[in-house]
């Protein structure tokens, strides 16, 4: 079921999880984790400012904040843990950060290194490509793309959901020159940190991001590139079941 930006799965009364994608997607790429875990856990995928059903708003990091806080309110019963792919890990920090009360635990994948200083060009960069490249010949490219390295199941909710390369863009220069690291420290909570195995530009320096977090955990999924949730959607759904039980103090 989707609505108001939010596409929600599992019972009503399970533990919440809210999931927040990465740039230029929506919340429909989470559908290949949210299948395994919503037999129990109450999973939220929420789009970001600029992208899919919010794409009319400007992306700010306050305002990506805003949406991971009411979807724990509207949907969560006051509280979740938090899910976040790329730029939505860092969104779930900034959440954290700035409401420690509504984040029962932090899963960050893909987004464990800082988009500061020298690294901060690539990411304005890499905004900029986005932002220049011609939307329906990019649309396509990434339409073929996802198509090719995905089964239809894990593909055809992706490109349902379109592409969203000014929001990305945007969302992109909004965090370039921003500082997690301390954001993460902020957060009292549990932090798993999970990067895929050839994702080196962030699997690298997670042990920053390890060292920052109050109470982490670090995964490595093999086979996986950036796209882990993709690339090893049972892994990756194993690892946050994991997790959850982990907060409830199971093995």
């Amino acid at each position: 079921m989707s609505t108001a930006g939010a596409e929600l799965a599992g019972p009503d009364g399970g533990p919440a999880i809210v999931f927040v994608h990465g740039t230029r997607l929506t919340g429909a790429s989470w559908r290949a984790v949210t299948s395994r875990l919503s037999d129990r856990y109450r999973c939220v995928s929420v789009d970001l400012p600029g992208h899919g059903a919010l794409a009319d708003r400007p992306f700010t990091l306050d305002a990506a904040a805003d949406v991971v806080e009411a979807a724990i309110r509207t949907f969560g019963g006051g509280r979740a843990v938090v899910v976040g792919l790329s730029l939505g890990g860092y969104v779930a920090m900034a959440a954290a950060a700035r409401s420690p009360d509504l984040v029962r635990g932090l899963v960050l994948a893909g987004s464990s290194a800082e988009p500061s200083g020298p690294a901060a060009a690539a990411f304005r960069l890499f905004a900029w490509a986005l932002g220049a490249a011609p939307k329906r010949p990019f649309d396509a490219l990434n339409t073929w793309f996802f198509r090719l390295r995905y089964p239809p199941e894990i593909a055809d909710p992706i490109i349902a959901g379109g592409f969203w390369s000014r929001g990305g863009a945007d969302a992109l220069r909004a965090i370039a020159g921003e500082r997690f690291g301390p954001r993460l420290a902020a957060y009292p909570g549990r932090t798993l940190i999970l990067n895929g195995e050839y994702d080196l530009p962030f699997r690298l320096f997670a042990g920053s991001f390890a060292r920052a977090a109050q109470q982490p955990a670090r995964v490595r999924l093999a086979g996986a590139t950036h796209l882990a949730n993709l690339d090893r959607p049972e892994a990756f759904a194993v690892a946050v079941c994991r997790f959850m039980h982990a907060l409830d103090g199971r093995r």
